[in-house]
């Protein structure tokens, strides 16, 4: 029985070993060249610190993944920041001034209007070129919502909550809108290089589906 007791006890002493200059213990099974490594403790502000990042982590995973919400979206909040930057840039009417006089506008003023608002808003999501990057390719003929200027108007007033295409009714003036929408229908057949795989269905005017029925 004393043979037992004192390998037990022997076996004891070799599982816990005490450095004794630090009185810390020392773990087994870890030396390396004569050096041995003490189980010292984190300090308490290190775990409050990682646990503290284990809930922001979470946190912010599901602001991304679930909510999706403007502020931690790149996308979203540069558009968001260009429409205030738009709105800022247009002065406001003062009151008890009379409308101007209507200007005769030619296609390329529309043309140049167009590329402007474009460029500030669409390019971000449809590409430089109109060749599409989250959004889908202007160059082609095939449209998710519609090709015609009604349909592109609609898209552009309501948005598209679900592909995450804000509405620009109170972005946007009217002119600026459907100089944006020439501008659009001025990219198809463009071909520029990296366009994006056709979305939607192909998209056929009425006068050319009038034109095909009667012949």
């Amino acid at each position: 029985m004393s043979t037992i007791e004192d390998k037990n006890q022997d076996s004891s002493k070799k599982q816990v070993e005490i450095d004794e200059a630090t009185n810390v213990k020392l773990l087994g099974g870890h030396e390396f060249d004569g050096i041995r490594e003490l189980d010292n403790r984190l300090p308490p502000f290190l775990k409050y610190l990682f646990y503290a990042s284990i809930v922001f982590s979470a946190a912010y995973l599901m602001l991304v993944f679930v909510f999706e919400h403007d502020s931690v979206i790149q996308e979203k909040e540069y558009r968001n920041e260009m429409m205030a930057a738009m709105h800022q840039e247009e002065p406001a009417p003062s009151e008890g001034t009379e409308a101007a006089a209507p200007v005769q506008r030619t296609q390329e003023d529309m043309l140049a209007s167009g590329a402007e608002t474009y460029g500030k808003i669409c390019s971000v999501c449809h590409g430089k070129f109109g060749e599409g990057l989250v959004g889908p390719n202007f160059t082609d003929e095939y449209w998710i919502h519609g090709g015609s200027r009604e349909d592109m108007h609609a898209v552009i007033v309501n948005g598209v909550i679900e592909k995450g295409m804000i509405s620009y009714k109170n972005q946007l003036t009217e002119t600026q809108i459907q100089d944006v929408i020439t501008y659009i229908q001025s990219l198809k057949g463009t071909n520029p290089p990296n366009q994006k795989a056709p979305e939607g269905e192909k998209y056929v005017p009425q006068q050319q589906e009038e034109e095909q029925t009667q012949s």
